[in-house]
This record gives structure tokens, C-alpha cells and sequence, in this order.
């Protein structure tokens, strides 16, 4: 029996937390129900995890520079944008959160979402007061207007020492709401 994946075109965007780790379990649990998984790693993701963890995982080159785009006469980002079924960006910085709010491209991932026209999902993770910060609370209402869907963050101990909201939503609940916005009619 097939997957509700199976087939499906996944980008996910690395960033640049510590909750960069969780990704590798993301792309597994994604590869285990079929989907085909692209992954973007940001070069602050880059600081987490490395790009062979995931290509490994994810049986597919990652992408992180946008200045190293590939063999084909396309641009690499246009490219995995027009196939992708669901942008996912998990972990999501504060900063990666600003540039989608803002269509700021100084990179692979976003400028890739400048021309993706798939649902996107975030997973933001990130201290707690930068979560509540005036500017992350516009950017993340400025998003949500858009029509992009987000997923936590969760309560409980950070990793900068705080216990209070901002881990990144499990690995389980991303994979649930990854499928309900792929089967959606």
C-alpha cells in the first residue's frame, strides 16, 4: 500500500538553530512514507548539521548556495520551486521568518520562495523572546495573510537556558500537518 506521500515533492529548509538536528529525522520519517525530499540548508543551518547527513538521508543533492545552481540553463531555485508540492522550513528562524516577510532573497531558500507557488509551512523555533518580539509578531501575521501556515512553536526548556515557548513543534505533529495540507481537496 502506498503512502499519502509517496511521490510527493517536499522542499524542506534547514535554518540556522540548534533545532537544525530535528531535520534529519524529518527527512527520514518523510523518505520512510515515499516522498521525494529536496532539502535547502541555509548556511546558519549549515552550523548544525551538515549538508552529507542530509543528502544521505534524503537520497538527493541539498541545495546551499545560490550562486552554485546546478548543471541546467534554469536557475536551481526556479527549478525545485516550479516542482515542489510543500515548501516546509523547519527549523524557522526569526530571520528566515523577516526575509519571507519582507521578500528579502539573499539566499538559496529565499529566494526560492519568491517563486514558489506551493503551500509553504513553517516550524518556527527560536528563543522566546524573540518569538514575542513586536517585529517576529508582524512578520509571522504579515506570513499567515499570505496564506502561509505555521506550526508551533511549542513550550519547554531552550536551548539558550529558558524554559517558555519556543522549541520547535515535534518531528511527529510537523509530519500530521505536512500530509493534511498534501491531501487536502
Amino acid at each position: 500500500m502506498s503512502s499519502s506521500l509517496a511521490e510527493k515533492q517536499i522542499i524542506l529548509g534547514i535554518t540556522g538553530s540548534i533545532a537544525a538536528y530535528k531535520a534529519a529525522d524529518l527527512v527520514s520519517q518523510l523518505r520512510k512514507r515515499e516522498a521525494v525530499v529536496h532539502s535547502v540548508l541555509t548556511r546558519g543551518g549549515a552550523k548544525f548539521i551538515t549538508p552529507l547527513t542530509i543528502q544521505t538521508l534524503a537520497r538527493q543533492p541539498v541545495a546551499d548556495d545560490l550562486w552554485e545552481e546546478g548543471n541546467g540553463w534554469q536557475p536551481g531555485h526556479v527549478e525545485l520551486a516550479d516542482k515542489a508540492d510543500l515548501l516546509v522550513v523547519a527549523p524557522a528562524t526569526a530571520d528566515v521568518i523577516a526575509q519571507f516577510a519582507h521578500g528579502l532573497a539573499p539566499d538559496f531558500l529565499s529566494s526560492l520562495h519568491l517563486v514558489a507557488r506551493c503551500p509553504i509551512l513553517m516550524a518556527p523555533a527560536m528563543n522566546g523572546k524573540m518569538w514575542a518580539h513586536p517585529a517576529t509578531v508582524a512578520n509571522v501575521a504579515t506570513l499567515r495573510e499570505r496564506g502561509v501556515h505555521f506550526i508551533g512553536p511549542e513550550e519547554g526548556m531552550l536551548a539558550c537556558g529558558y524554559e517558555g515557548i519556543g522549541r520547535m513543534w515535534p518531528v511527529e505533529g510537523i509530519l500530521e500537518r505536512i500530509e493534511t495540507l498534501l491531501t487536502q481537496d
